[in-house]
């Protein structure tokens, strides 16, 4: 049973640290997820409260980060709610539409496309959508450093125990 509960931990691991790049995986959500197969499966009894505030926090931060993120790069450059909105829609169906190099081609076209949509100069689409690629990439690293961070912090408590 110990061996099945870590392949399927491990298993949720490496699919919420691919969320961190592949928005359509549950990422931080199914990191989360391995605790409770850990817990179901083996034991709850490694974590206390403080694990459970800590992790839980993480995973809030992450999941409002996730979107805050994209939306300020996409803000400071100048775009506007028709650019977050497009690059939002982009970065879901980029990596559909053009495999691999719609992951990053994504949000760009969607943020240009968006603001192109209410008016906007191209010039300016440009920049936002360059502001979509800079909240993209900001996020992404932000995603990568909390997620190993919460791995980290699982596998402290469990070995603690």
């Amino acid at each position: 049973m110990l061996i099945a509960a870590w392949t399927i931990v491990i298993a949720l691991f490496l699919v919420g640290m691919a969320g961190a790049v592949y928005p359509v995986l549950p990422g931080a959500i199914a990191i989360f997820a391995a605790y409770f197969v850990y817990g179901w499966m083996v034991s709850f009894e490694p974590f206390g409260v403080w694990f459970w505030l800590i992790q839980s926090t993480i995973l809030i931060v992450l999941l409002v980060a996730d979107y805050l993120v994209s939306a300020l790069g996409v803000k400071k450059f100048g775009g506007t709610r028709a650019s977050v909105i497009g690059s939002t829609v982009g970065l879901l169906l980029g990596p559909f539409v053009i495999p691999v190099v719609g992951l990053i081609a994504g949000p760009f076209l969607g943020a240009v496309i968006g603001e192109l949509l209410v008016g906007t100069e191209f010039k300016q689409s440009l920049r936002a959508g360059l502001g979509a690629l800079v909240g993209f990439f900001s996020g992404l690293v932000v995603k990568v450093i909390l997620q190993l961070l919460m791995i980290i912090l699982f596998v402290i408590w469990v070995l603690r125990y």
